[in-house]
């Protein structure tokens, strides 16, 4: 009875306040929490956890040695990815990547990836830019991944030590030069030796994730995979 009641009251608190899909701004349905079913399931996955040697994986292990390379989305502008990657950058709603982050974890285990990696670890943004925008975008991506696959996450190992420029119009040489050398480890003692899952939310180029990656192989840690959100 007591359930009932309440299902009546959240019935009748969206009729005044009603919840809409942060992909594709339709209403949620009753159930549906950020993002709608039908955008779940429409939007462009790339399948990259199923393929061991994926076009992802293929164009960035020439750069760096990688054990896994996985992205959930392909990345088109004008896109419901594009509008759901914009609404958890700069609107605010950093749940999205908490949510993302489970929904590709189940994805993993299902594909028998359940235990495969000691860590989580996010890309890190400079501190001012975290004060500013309020959080990590690719940490709340990481919190649901960790979450999913019951394995630690942290995002106070690897640090940002430059402010980069943004990297939207720069050219692939560029990007390269903007982060070669921003980030360093805190405590390399903790990854030694475990296999890190290296997230993050878009991969243009991969330039950020080549510099994060190195610093932490270059701290001893056994392998490095990474799984972001989307490809571009």
């Amino acid at each position: 009875m007591k359930l009932a009641v309440q299902d009546i009251f959240l019935d009748f608190l969206s009729l005044f306040y009603p919840r809409y899909c942060l992909a594709c701004s339709g209403s949620l349905l009753k159930g549906e929490e950020i993002i709608c079913t039908e955008c779940l399931l429409e939007m462009p996955k790339t399948n990259f956890h199923k393929q061991a040697f994926n076009p992802l994986y293929d164009r960035l292990s020439l750069r760096m040695p990688l054990k896994h390379a996985f992205a959930y989305y392909h990345f088109k502008k004008g896109s419901r990815v594009q509008q759901l990657l914009h609404q958890l950058k700069y609107k605010n709603h950093p749940e999205i990547g908490v949510k993302l982050g489970k929904v590709l974890a189940q994805e993993l285990l299902v594909s028998g990836y359940d235990q495969t990696y000691h860590l989580v670890v996010p890309v890190p943004l400079h501190p001012s830019r975290k004060r500013s925008r309020g959080y990590n975008q690719s940490e709340e991506f990481a919190k649901g991944v960790s979450e999913g696959l019951n394995i630690p996450y942290t995002d106070s190992f690897v640090k940002r030590k430059v402010k980069t420029q943004t990297q939207t119009r720069k050219s692939k040489l560029n990007r390269w030069r903007n982060v070669s050398e921003v980030f360093e480890m805190k405590d390399a003692t903790v990854v030694k030796g475990k296999h890190i899952l290296l997230v993050d939310d878009v991969v243009t180029t991969g330039a950020t994730l080549e510099a994060c990656a190195n610093a932490l192989l270059q701290s001893g840690c056994s392998q490095v995979s990474i799984a972001c959100i989307a490809v571009a």
